[in-house]
């Protein structure tokens, strides 16, 4: 399988479920529309519907679904930032203890979107630590 070899770090630390869906999506776009980027596009957004980035890893989410705007966008729309594997449309109460767990500060004193942006902040920092191990 192709995607075996590129599988992204993030998912080397996640759960056998998150992996095979990214690695099954990936090969079905590979067939699709040939090896690259796309391929790797299209893959994440499948991953987004069932799991969430949370630090260095995707955990599956309570409920499966779109993760963020540009997720119930049609693929001719003009593309729009994601929350970068943030369930933004998770509830506050699910954000705040993402949150928690990241260990963000301010967190409490934040609205929806600015918890969003600080978790795909913290995700991003863990996942810098973790691949400089």
């Amino acid at each position: 399988m192709p995607a075996r070899q590129d599988l992204p770090s993030t998912l080397r630390r996640s759960s056998p479920k998150a992996q095979e869906t990214w690695i099954k999506t990936h090969d079905s776009a590979v067939g699709e529309y040939g090896e690259g980027q796309r391929a790797h596009r299209v893959a994440f957004a499948a991953l987004k519907h069932s799991f969430e980035k949370v630090g260095d890893h995707w955990e599956e989410k309570g409920r499966r679904g779109p993760s963020d705007a540009q997720a119930t966008r049609s693929v001719r729309d003009k593309p729009v930032p994601t929350a970068g594997g943030v369930d933004a449309n998770a509830s506050k109460d699910h954000l705040m203890e993402v949150a928690r767990r990241l260990d963000i500060k301010g967190r409490s004193s934040m609205n929806k979107g600015e918890l969003v942006k600080a978790i795909n902040k913290g995700n991003v920092r863990q996942t810098a630590r973790a691949r400089a191990r």
